[in-house]
C-alpha cells in the first residue's frame, strides 16, 4: 500500500505542473520536485492532505484557468496532488511518558477547477507507538467527525457506506478520505492522537512528525503563513523539570514544580522543515516515582477509584544491570519465508553481537520440529557468537507448520538459573497459530514470571496472546521495521536494573485490581507504570520493594497525594493500559460482559479497542473546527456525554478496522498487514461482460487496469488462447488505435 501511495503522489506532482499561477511576480509557484529522489520521500513526514484525481482534465488553477489542451484517459490508481497549506498549529500535552497531540490546520484545493470537485485524502504520520484518537473536518456546507461505536452497533449499520481506503497506510500513518470537496475551497482539519516519549539516560524525548515538503507552501509571497506550537509538560513527580533540547524556538510561559509550559509562534516563508522535538529530564541518580489518584466520572462504566504508580529509573549510567540468560526462540515456518526471515536473521545477529561476555545464550528454531544450537545456555564469547551466526545461516530455512509449545518447553529446560541473572525467552514469530487459548493455559506459559519473558512479535496477531501469557511483548506491524523493533526490545530486555517488584500496604483495599496483574521489571530504558481500580480509603503511604542486580534489596515509600486529580489526559494514559490488559482477559475467558465494558471504556476515552469500530459522520451545516493556532481550553470536568448518531441527518461512513486483531491463521500464512481486509476482486466474466456492454474505449479502460492483470493470472490456457484471438480481431477493427489514444492520455497526465 505504501508503494502504491508513493507512486500516486509522484503522479500527482507531475500533474501539478499543469497548474498556471499567473504572471504576477509576487506569485511564486512551489519549487519543482526532483524525480530522482527515493520513493520513500513521498510518504508524509507531517500531516498532509491530497487531492484524489482520477480525471486529469480537472487539474487547473481554480482562480486563473489555463485553458490547457484536454487530457484524455484516467489515472488508475488515482493521482494524489499534495494540497497547499494555509496555516498550522500544534498543541501537545505530555503526561509521564505519553503525549497527547492536537494538530489544527487549513488546506486549500488549489489544483482543481472551481466548477469540479474531488475527494481529499488526509494522511497523518504519528510518533512513537502513535494511536489515533479522532478527526474533525470542516468544508463549505458540511462537516465531518470520527466516532467510535460498539461492534453491535456496527452490525446494525447496514446502510453505512464503506471508506475502503481509510485506515493505516503504514502502522504509524493514519489516512482518511473526505468525499467530494469543491475546487478552490478550504478544508479546516483537527486531528488528535497519542504517542509515547522515548526514554534514555534519564531523559525523555518527544518527537512529533512536523517536516513539511516545500511543495505544500502556498504560491505567493504575500500569503501570511503562521506556525504555532503550545507544549505542556507534566511529570507528576513533584521534582524540578529541566529542559534539554528543542527543535523550535520555544518560549517558556509557565513553570511549576513538575510542570512546564512553552509556546512558539512565527510568521514563516516556508513551513517547518524539521520534526518538532523536545527533550527534558527530572534530574536524579536514583530510582524515584510517585502515586496519583483520580475519582471516576459520573459516566464511567467502572465506578471504582483509580490510581497510578510510576517509577523513573533515573540516570543509571553507572548502575549495574542484571546478567542475562537468553534463549532466542525463532519461528521458521512456511509463513516466514522471504524478506521476513532474512530481516529476522539480521536482527538476531545484531542482538547476539550486543551480548556481554558474561551473558549466556542459546537458540531454538522451530516449525513442526525444533532445531537447537546448544543443549544448554553457553557464555557469549566471540567464538560462540560467530558459531551461532553461522548456525543461523545454515538452519534458518522457512518451511513446514508451526508448533509453538514444543520449543517453549525446551527453552525452559536450557536455563541454568544462576544467582544474579535474568532468564529471558526471546520469542520471534509472525502471527497466529491454531488453538492459542490452549497454548496459554498449559506450561510453560502460566509459569513464566514477568521477569523471564521478553517476547518479540513480527506481525499483528499475538499481542493479546502475550498479555494472557503474562509476558512482555513488542510488535513490528511492518516487515521493514523488524530489525529496529528487535533492537529496541532487546535493549530494553538487556537493561533491567530492578527485578521482582512488589507493592505492599494495599491489602486492606476492597475490590482491588491492578494492571498488569504481574508487575514487570524496571528497565533503565523506560518508565515503569502500573495502574488500577479500588474501593475504600487509599493508604497514606505505600511501599515498593525489589531486587537490584547486585542482589541488594530496594525499598522505598510513596506518600499518596492529599487530593485526587490526574487530569483528563492522564486518565487516557491509564485507560489505554487498562483496555489492553482487560482485552487480554476478555479474549482468554471469552467473557461477553467484559467485552462490553471494554467497548464502553473505549468510547468514553476515545482509545481504540478490539471491540469498537471507527466511523466518519457527515453533517450538513456550519463549521466545527477552530482556526489554526487557536488554543482550546482543556475540559474543566471529567464529565462525559456519549454522542448520539442520528442517521436521519447524518451520513455514516464505516472505516476499516483499526484494531490489532485476535489472530487469523489464513492471514498469517498470507502475510496480510494489520487491520487489512481481504478485497474481493471481480470475476473475469463480470469484467468482460461489462466491457462488452460499453463502448470500445470503456473496454480499453478495463484492459489498462490492474483488475484485468489480476484476472489474466487466473485464466487457464484455453481461455488465454480465446482472449488472444479476441484481441487480434479487435486489432483488425482498429480498436488498438483507441487504446493508444487512452494510454497516451494517461502518460500525458
Amino acid at each position: 500500500m505504501a508503494d502504491d501511495f508513493t507512486k500516486s503522489v509522484e503522479d500527482g506532482l507531475k500533474l501539478a505542473k499543469r497548474i498556471y499561477f499567473g504572471k504576477d511576480r509576487s506569485v511564486m509557484p512551489p519549487k519543482p520536485v526532483s524525480m530522482d529522489k527515493s520513493s520513500k520521500s513521498y510518504l508524509p513526514t507531517a500531516p498532509m492532505v491530497y487531492a484524489v484525481v482520477f480525471d486529469p482534465a480537472i487539474v487547473d488553477n481554480p482562480d486563473i484557468p489555463s485553458y490547457q489542451p484536454h487530457v484524455y484517459g484516467r489515472c488508475d490508481p488515482a493521482a494524489l496532488i499534495p494540497l497547499q497549506m494555509n496555516g498550522i498549529a500544534l498543541e501537545v500535552d505530555c503526561y509521564l511518558d505519553t503525549a497527547f497531540v492536537t494538530l489544527t490546520g487549513s488546506w486549500r484545493v488549489h489544483c482543481v477547477m472551481g466548477s469540479r470537485s474531488c475527494d481529499c485524502r488526509l494522511a497523518v504520520p504519528m510518533g512513537e507507538q502513535g494511536s489515533i484518537l479522532g478527526v474533525e473536518v470542516d468544508v463549505p456546507r458540511k462537516s465531518y467527525c470520527t466516532q467510535l461505536i460498539t461492534m453491535e452497533e456496527n452490525k446494525d449499520m447496514e446502510k453505512a457506506s464503506r471508506a475502503g481506503d481509510g485506515g493505516f497506510l503504514k502502522p504509524h500513518i493514519f489516512t482518511l478520505t473526505i468525499p467530494e470537496v469543491d475546487g478552490g475551497s478550504n478544508l479546516s482539519i483537527k486531528v488528535r492522537w497519542s504517542q509515547k516519549l522515548l526514554y534514555h539516560d534519564g531523559q525523555l524525548t518527544l518527537i512529533v512528525p512536523f517536516h513539511f515538503p516545500e511543495y505544500v507552501t502556498p504560491a505567493g509571497k504575500k500569503v501570511s503563513k503562521k506556525e504555532k506550537i503550545l507544549l505542556n509538560v507534566n511529570c507528576g513527580t513533584g521534582m524540578e523539570v529541566l529542559c534539554k533540547t528543542t527543535s523550535h524556538a520555544l518560549k517558556e510561559i509557565r513553570r511549576q514544580v513538575g510542570k512546564l509550559s512553552f509556546s512558539y509562534e512565527a510568521e514563516v516563508l516556508t513551513w517547518s522543515s524539521t520534526d518538532f522535538t523536545f527533550s527534558f529530564s527530572v534530574p536524579s541518580s536514583h530510582i524515584h516515582g510517585s502515586v496519583l489518584l483520580q475519582s471516576p466520572s459520573v459516566h464511567d462504566v467502572d465506578q471504582r477509584e483509580m490510581f497510578c504508580l510510576y517509577l523513573f529509573p533515573g540516570n543509571q549510567q553507572t548502575g549495574k544491570v542484571f546478567r542475562k540468560e537468553v534463549v532466542f526462540v525463532v519461528d521458521i515456518s512456511g509463513s516466514m519465508r522471504g524478506k521476513l526471515l532474512e530481516d529476522t536473521k539480521n536482527a538476531l545477529s545484531a542482538a547476539l553481537s550486543k551480548l556481554d561476555p558474561k551473558d549466556s545464550f542459546s537458540i531454538i528454531a522451530f516449525n513442526g520440529e525444533i532445531f537447537i544450537f546448544s543443549s544448554s545456555v553457553q557464555l557469549a564469547t566471540k567464538e560462540a557468537i560467530e558459531n551461532a551466526i553461522q548456525w543461523i545461516s545454515m538452519n534458518f530455512i522457512a518451511g513446514g507448520d508451526t508448533n509453538i509449545l514444543l520449543p517453549m518447553n525446551k527453552a525452559m529446560e536450557l536455563f541454568s538459573h544462576s544467582p544474579g541473572s535474568i532468564p529471558i525467552i526471546f520469542l520471534i514469530t509472525d502471527g497466529s497459530v491454531e488453538d492459542e487459548r490452549h497454548i496459554c493455559d498449559v506450561p510453560p506459559f502460566p509459569q513464566i514470571p514477568p521477569a523471564c519473558a521478553y517476547m518479540k512479535l513480527l506481525t499483528q496477531h499475538w499481542c493479546v496472546l502475550l498479555h494472557a501469557a503474562r509476558g512482555h511483548y513488542d510488535a513490528a506491524y511492518d516487515a521493514n521495521s523488524i530489525e529496529l523493533q528487535v533492537e529496541r526490545l532487546f535493549t530494553r530486555a538487556s537493561s533491567t536494573v530492578l527485578a521482582n517488584i512488589t507493592i505492599d500496604d494495599l491489602e486492606d483495599l476492597d475490590d482491588f485490581e491492578v494492571y498488569p496483574s504481574h508487575m514487570p521489571d524496571l528497565s533503565s530504558e523506560s518508565v515503569w507504570t502500573v495502574s488500577g481500580r479500588y474501593k475504600g480509603n487509599f493508604p497514606d503511604t505505600i511501599q515498593a520493594r525489589g531486587i537490584f542486580a547486585d542482589l541488594n534489596n530496594f525499598v522505598t515509600d510513596f506518600e499518596a497525594p492529599s487530593y485526587k486529580g490526574l487530569g483528563w489526559g492522564s486518565c487516557k494514559v491509564l485507560a489505554k493500559q487498562q483496555i489492553g490488559w482487560l482485552t487480554a482477559q476478555a479474549w482468554f475467558s471469552e467473557n461477553k460482559q467484559l467485552e462490553e465494558k471494554i467497548a464502553e471504556m473505549s468510547i468514553q476515552t476515545g482509545v481504540i479497542s478490539e471491540y469498537t469500530r471507527m466511523i466518519l459522520l457527515e453533517t450538513q451545516g456550519g463549521a466545527q473546527v477552530s482556526e489554526p493556532g487557536r488554543v482550546q481550553e482543556p475540559p474543566k470536568t471529567m464529565e462525559y456525554q456519549r454522542p448520539v448518531v442520528d442517521s436521519k441527518v447524518q451520513k455514516i461512513i464505516l472505516l476499516q478496522s483499526l484494531g490489532v486483531g485476535f489472530g487469523n491463521v489464513n492471514a498469517t500464512a498470507e502475510n496480510y498487514p494489520p487491520g487489512s481486509e481481504e478485497v474481493k476482486l471481480p470475476e473475469a466474466a463480470e469484467i468482460f461482460v461489462k466491457a462488452a456492454s460499453n463502448c470500445c474505449a470503456k473496454m480499453c479502460g478495463y484492459c489498462c487496469c490492474m483488475c484485468c492483470i489480476r484476472t489474466c493470472t487466473r485464466m487457464n490456457d484455453q481461455c488465454a488462447i480465446v482472449l488472444t484471438q479476441l484481441c487480434s480481431a479487435l486489432a483488425i477493427l482498429g480498436c488498438f488505435s483507441c487504446a493508444e489514444l487512452c494510454c497516451s492520455g494517461q502518460e500525458g497526465g
